[in-house]
């Protein structure tokens, strides 16, 4: 009989738990339902860092009925992995491979003719009509086709047979700050694109709201929303909402040593210990996601306790003062969670060195980082 080896600690695992995913769609679907709304879930950079296939079936048990990828291989992906919901990409380079988007029946994104002549062209090859969503820039000055060509690009869409004009739609560049002026000023340049979308002889659907609008705007919900962050339980506005984390990052000790009073850690000798103290070593650092620039400012949850990490972050490991305490090797590190146990959380990160907690969970895309799921929506999945 062939032995089972027992599954080591984690030296780097991120938990993504889905039940608090389907929780979180389930609450964004309720609050579009109010406006009449549909919910595009965005699935982009493998689910913010969560797994993007696991992400998208969750969230369409759970009510999302469209996904939103940004590139073309991307929403491809969710093709080749069996899921048969309406798939918008956005955002790809000259050259991408365009009759696979059609082919597989993905919607994509226009913002100039030069779009949607491949479009147009690469559904003749396929013997199709190709769904397009053409952008119009609202005020972001990203992506979009800018107010004065607009007309051009959806007089010309109207007349291209080959491509079907499913929406039009846009991006706000300020949602998240409650009651800022260009929002409304963006409302209103949407609002004038879509009539003369309309007077081409489109009949779009519209959508330009984030998870911060989708939130906070329901006069933005229009005919879909597209929340991103709030899908994975991170709060994008000042008010209070009943979203939970999905992502946790854990790890385990490796090392425990005891050092005297005097003694320096790590990299540059920029902590020296006060006293006799314990230290733990965890091997993660900043090549799995752990930014450098948190050293001297973040704690780990071992123990039961918050602990502070000293010394300089390394490439593959960082050090925890533990005191008089006593912690083992084996024993679990929390990282960052939803802050239930006590542990820091993401927005903590973002906040100790000026990011956002976008930038915190799509960086645990990493190889050396397992990636488990976890609730019950995970054995449905599996």
């Amino acid at each position: 009989m062939k032995q089972i080896m027992p599954v080591p600690p984690p030296r780097a695992e991120v938990r993504v738990d889905l039940t608090a995913l389907e929780h979180n769609v389930a609450l964004l679907a309720r609050t579009a339902a109010t406006s009449g709304s549909a919910v595009m879930a965005v699935v982009k950079a493998d689910g913010y860092g969560h797994g993007a296939v696991q992400v998208a079936r969750a969230a369409l048990r759970a009510g999302a009925t469209w996904l939103g990828a940004c590139s073309l291989p991307e929403a491809v992906t969710l093709r080749e992995a069996g899921i048969t919901a309406p798939v918008l990409a956005w955002l790809d380079v000259p050259g991408e491979d365009v009759d696979l988007g059609v082919a597989a029946e993905v919607d994509v994104s226009v913002s100039s003719l030069r779009e949607l002549h491949e479009v147009a062209a690469a559904a003749r090859r396929a013997g199709t009509r190709g769904r397009v969503h053409l952008k119009i820039d609202t005020g972001l000055s990203r992506n979009g086709c800018t107010p004065d060509l607009w007309p051009e690009l959806v007089a010309e869409a109207a007349t291209t047979p080959e491509v079907e004009v499913v929406a039009v739609w846009s991006h706000l560049a300020c949602a998240d700050e409650l009651g800022h002026p260009s929002i409304d000023a963006q409302a209103a340049r949407f609002a004038t694109a879509h009539q003369q979308a309309r007077a081409a002889g489109l009949n779009p659907l519209r959508h330009i709201a984030n998870s911060a609008a989708a939130l906070t705007r329901p006069d933005l919900h229009f005919d879909l929303v597209r929340p991103g962050i709030a899908v994975y339980g991170l709060n994008p506005v000042p008010v209070e909402f009943d979203l939970r984390p999905v992502m946790s990052f854990h790890s385990t000790v490796v090392l425990v040593k005891r050092v005297a009073a005097g003694e320096a850690v790590s990299y540059g000798q920029i902590w020296t210990a006060p006293r006799d103290t314990t230290l733990a070593l965890v091997p993660v650092g900043y090549a799995d996601g752990v930014p450098r620039s948190l050293s001297g400012r973040m704690e780990v949850l071992l123990g039961g306790e918050r602990r502070p990490v000293v010394g300089r972050i390394c490439m593959d490991q960082l050090v925890v003062d533990c005191g008089d305490d006593v912690v083992r090797e084996g024993d679990e590190v929390v990282l960052f969670g939803s802050g239930e146990r006590g542990e820091p959380t993401a927005r903590e990160w973002a906040d100790s060195i000026g990011t956002i907690d976008y930038e915190i969970v799509t960086g645990m895309s990493r190889p050396r980082v397992r990636r488990t799921f976890t609730g019950t929506s995970a054995l449905v999945l599996a």
